[in-house]
């Protein structure tokens, strides 16, 4: 991404993200992606990488989910700070829950890249975790259609 559209694209965030706790949320799920995909360019073995990329490839997916719960919730609880609406704590704790979870899954993805003999189940600790992500996405999404049935 060039300069100009590196700056576009911040103000963009800005305009539908803020500067608080969706921003955040939302920030750390893509850093979250960054790392897992980084941690793909070391992986030698062409099976284990095909497989990994497959799971890399369903967390990218994600990534347009979670930003719309994380506009969404801007829109609807405005934060420029860290203070989570009583509303939105819900929705906030499973993003913040899918956020750690894809972290997890980026370290268990480098355990796995690091093994020193074949690894007998594959990727299949790696794509448990990811699971686990989508798990989360899926609550914050249901939390988010809640907290607006309850208004």
């Amino acid at each position: 991404m060039g300069f100009f559209s590196a700056a576009r694209q911040g103000r963009k965030d800005d305009a539908e993200l803020g500067k608080g706790l969706w921003r955040r949320a939302h920030d750390r799920f893509i850093r979250g992606l960054d790392r897992y995909h980084q941690i793909l360019e070391g992986v030698e073995d062409e099976a284990l990488y095909a497989e990994l990329l497959a799971v890399g490839n369903e967390l990218s997916a994600l990534s347009g989910r979670v930003r719309q719960i994380c506009v969404e919730a801007q829109r609807r609880a405005p934060s420029e700070g860290l203070d989570i609406p009583g509303t939105m704590t819900g929705v906030h704790r499973a993003l913040s829950t899918a956020g750690n979870s894809l972290a997890t899954t980026a370290e268990a993805a480098a355990m796995v890249r690091l093994a020193v003999h074949p690894v007998p189940a594959g990727a299949e600790s790696v794509r448990r975790r990811a699971q686990m992500v989508l798990e989360h996405v899926i609550d914050a999404e249901r939390r988010l259609a809640q907290a607006s049935a309850s208004r």
